[in-house]
């Protein structure tokens, strides 16, 4: 049996149970756990957001290092490419300079063997020449003296020396001329004459038994040869101190001219085909423009009558000779308003209208029987306190309740609350 709880007095009188009192006291402690609650979630709140963001900082100052690390590792691979590129430049450079050294030095060398060759040649050609020259005024004089030998006429014996002599001083002058830069066919013309006459007299003196034919006949030869081939090599020195070309290089210079004409006539051929064929695609391209412009022209004045009235009083206004898509635009915009070739204020219309439609869909809220409290309903599965919230967002409506949101009860509702807890008291307990 349970002892009844013994009731105290003040001043004699029982206290009692005040049931207003009692729920107000429930409320204001009701409200007062909400509230610790409510900040004991915020400071967590704040804890864990201020954990995430300094997390994410840490991530963020990672990152930038991550970067700055990849960036100097970028900048050190480009300066190391860009000092490999340098170092082959470079090396590049050395190696073309060697090339055009040693080409140089070869040309050089070619150029020196070339000169020595020449001057190797000149030697010969000038001491066989005046080889040649003194073999035939040994052959050629004996022969002379022995024709005008005349024990009465003594002094014919110097006739020889005349007559080579002229040759021998005309070759001398000839040498000068070149040397000067002088005419040089007279003295060409002199030694041919002297040479001439020469050699007549050394063949009518063949006649003679006692000098016979072969004599006079060589000796011919030889007041000829001799003079000839001294006057062959002046000549050739003439022509090079003049700096006349020869033969060789006329023809030289010949064929690479007419290579040169050849590849000029090709040139011009190649450009006037060329041109001929750019020609050719402009006009095509200009046809296709202008059939293009008449079919749209043709579309537009047809599909849009009050435009193209515009379009043409634009046009002519201009000075344009078609109606151009600037035009065009300007007069589209003046008919319908419409900045955009193409739109209406019909179609317009209709665009506006499907993007409300579109949007009140969109944003409506979920309709059904249980929309409003199913949407408020945390279903998380069972053991898993981490798992989303899957609660729908129908943009607030109603808002989510969070503690010390709700209205306070009303002065009826309290004194109920009072009744019921009055009711519900132990059956032994007495004033």
């Amino acid at each position: 049996m349970t002892a009844a709880p013994v009731e105290k007095k003040i001043n004699g009188h029982s206290p009692g149970y005040d049931p207003r009192a009692l729920a107000e006291a429930e409320a204001i402690r009701a409200r007062a756990a909400a509230e610790v609650e409510a900040k004991r979630i915020e400071a967590e709140g704040k804890a864990e957001a201020e954990k995430i963001k300094a997390a994410e900082e840490a991530e963020k100052q990672r990152i930038a290092n991550e970067r700055a690390v990849m960036r100097l590792e970028k900048e050190r691979a480009e300066h190391q490419a860009y000092l490999a590129r340098k170092q082959a430049e470079a090396a590049k450079a050395r190696v073309e300079q060697e090339k055009t050294e040693q080409a140089a030095e070869e040309e050089a060398g070619r150029e020196a063997q070339q000169l020595a060759e020449q001057e190797r040649a000149e030697f010969w050609w000038k001491w066989g020449a005046r080889g040649i020259y003194a073999v035939g005024l040994v052959i050629a004089a004996p022969v002379q003296f022995m024709h005008f030998w005349d024990r009465q006429r003594p002094f014919l014996v110097a006739a020889p020396g005349l007559l080579e002599g002229l040759a021998i001083v005309l070759a001398f002058g000839a040498t000068w001329a070149v040397a000067h830069r002088r005419d040089v066919a007279p003295y060409r013309i002199g030694i041919m004459i002297s040479a001439v006459i020469a050699a007549a007299l050394n063949l009518y003196g063949g006649r003679d038994p006692r000098i016979g034919f072969n004599a006079g006949l060589i000796g011919a030869i030889a007041s000829l040869g001799g003079p000839i081939v001294l006057m062959a090599y002046e000549h050739g020195i003439a022509q090079k101190a003049d700096g006349i070309p020869s033969w060789r290089e006329r023809r030289a210079t010949e064929r690479k001219a007419a290579e040169e004409k050849k590849a000029r006539e090709k040139a011009r051929r190649d450009k006037a085909d060329a041109e001929a064929a750019a020609a050719r695609a402009k006009d095509i391209a200009e046809a296709r423009a202008r059939e293009e412009q008449k079919r749209r022209d043709a579309d537009r004045q047809q599909h849009h009558p009050e435009v193209w009235k515009v379009a043409e009083a634009m046009r002519s206004a201009r000075g344009s000779a078609v109606v151009t898509e600037q035009i065009w635009a300007d007069a589209w915009y003046r008919v319908t308003g419409s900045k955009t070739v193409g739109i209406t204020p019909e179609i317009e219309e209709l665009t506006q209208a499907a993007q409300w439609r579109m949007r009140a869909v969109t944003d409506a809220p979920i309709s059904g029987d249980f929309a409003l409290v199913e949407s408020q309903i945390k279903r998380r599965q069972k053991g898993d306190p981490e798992a989303p919230d899957g609660r729908r967002n129908n943009g607030g409506t109603p808002p989510v309740r969070r503690p010390g949101d709700t209205q306070p009860y009303s002065q009826g509702a309290r004194r109920q609350i009072g009744v019921e807890t009055a009711s519900r008291q132990p059956e032994g307990a007495t004033e």
